[in-house]
């Protein structure tokens, strides 16, 4: 289907153009674990890499590898795993390609349990600086000799700060360093990595891929653009063909074959025919976030709105040059005096929940809840206040999600 350009049209299509027997429209779902070879030595030749094949559901099934295929293509890499959930595979990412004395600089507005995950990896002799990655300053200020990668979130949760993307893509280029994108808040619909020189893309599927939050899922892309052959971690048995596929062979064999960070064949397929309808659920949930932005930064009872779309964000031109639109993410400050807990609680449309990216909207408090593990010191170093709140837009018809809070806030 090479006449279709267009980021749905070719996710639509994805299923039926590979192949499978009896023509399906979705790939069908294969619950086998072990996978079986008339011939012994075509068994051995999977195992080796000499030939490509299933082994076990543990590192993939034709499901799965369905699924990867697609996202590949949407971020227009060259290779996917899949994972059980986002946490998984960013951690896939850490623990298969960084080692006791590395370096790993990160941003400092990190979503909190990816934060809790780094300080894990410090107690296992990884080095890590927190820096301000909406500046390269503050990125190229903390090389160090033994630095190895670069990890940012394109859309920062919950404060929406957005990195300087392109200028770190073109330093970490520069230097030989890997950079690694957390592409979740904004999916590869709104923005490919990619172009910014990314080399390694990670999605929570779990996200706007699925869209209905009825099953987790993660994935690592490698866009092809770093040359593995240049990095010291690569195992010896790994370097094999295509120089651009070692660090994903790497990733899978010591993340899904050990770790056994496994996806099954049963969400993959949930991932994907919600993947179909991303760019429709985006469109609208992303019209209604940027409505609700406008409609609080002008209400008395509101401090202050966390949303790009806005422009009186900090990074909102950065914004406008990188993505498709601005995210169906945003924080808002209730003024000095009011109760999150009572603005919430009275809004019916809204539901009190974490998650991201599904189809209703969802909304909670973060000081008490995703960040109140961290303390109230660290809270402050990242601007997370007791009177915030974060959203997650859905794709409610746009007038009674205004209504909702508009009322809301009022009766406040």
């Amino acid at each position: 289907m090479s006449q279709a350009k267009g980021f749905t049209s070719r996710i639509v299509h994805h299923d039926r153009l590979q192949g499978f027997t009896d023509g399906p429209v979705h790939a069908p779902v294969y619950n086998s674990v072990p996978y079986g070879y008339q011939s012994t030595q075509d068994l051995v030749d999977v195992f080796q890499g000499v030939a490509t094949g299933q082994v076990y559901a543990r590192q993939a099934t034709p499901t799965t590898e369905s699924l990867q295929s697609m996202i590949t293509q949407a971020e227009q890499g060259v290779g996917t795993l899949v994972f059980a959930t986002g946490m998984a595979a960013i951690s896939a990412v850490f623990f298969s390609m960084l080692k006791a004395g590395d370096h790993l600089i990160t941003s400092q507005y990190l979503f909190g349990n990816t934060h809790s995950l780094i300080k894990t990896m410090e107690g296992f002799g990884i080095e890590v600086s927190f820096v301000d990655t909406t500046d390269v300053a503050a990125v190229a200020a903390a090389k160090q000799e033994n630095t190895r990668m670069v990890y940012t979130e394109t859309i920062a949760n919950p404060g929406t700060q957005v990195a300087d993307l392109a200028a770190i893509g073109d330093w970490c280029e520069s230097q030989g360093i890997v950079y690694f994108v957390d592409n979740t808040i904004t999916s590869p619909y709104l923005f490919r990595p990619k172009a910014v020189k990314a080399s390694l893309v990670m999605n929570s599927l779990s996200k706007y891929f699925c869209g209905h939050g009825t099953v987790l899922g993660g994935s690592v892309t490698d866009t092809g653009l770093f040359n593995w052959e240049t990095y010291p971690h690569i195992f010896a048995g790994y370097k094999k063909g295509d120089p651009k596929k070692w660090a994903l062979t790497q990733i899978k064999k010591k993340s899904l074959r050990d770790m056994g960070a496994s996806l099954s064949s049963d969400a993959a397929f949930q991932i994907a025919v919600g993947a179909e309808t991303m760019a429709l659920r985006m469109d609208r949930s992303n019209s209604n976030a940027l409505a609700l932005a406008e409609l609080l930064a002008a209400h008395p009872k509101v401090a202050r709105v966390y949303y790009p779309g806005l422009a009186a964000h900090p990074q909102h031109q950065t914004a406008t040059e990188l993505f498709k639109s601005y995210g169906s993410i945003l924080s808002f400050d209730l003024a000095e005096g009011f109760d999150c807990a009572a603005l919430l609680d009275d809004i019916d449309l809204i539901i009190n929940a974490t998650h991201l990216g599904d189809n209703r909207t969802l909304a909670l408090p973060m000081a008490s809840t995703i960040f109140f593990e961290m303390g109230a010191e660290n809270r402050a170093k990242l601007g997370i206040g007791d009177r915030m709140i974060r959203c997650s837009i859905g794709i409610e018809d746009t007038d009674d999600l205004l209504t909702a809070f508009s009322e809301a806030l009022d009766r406040l």
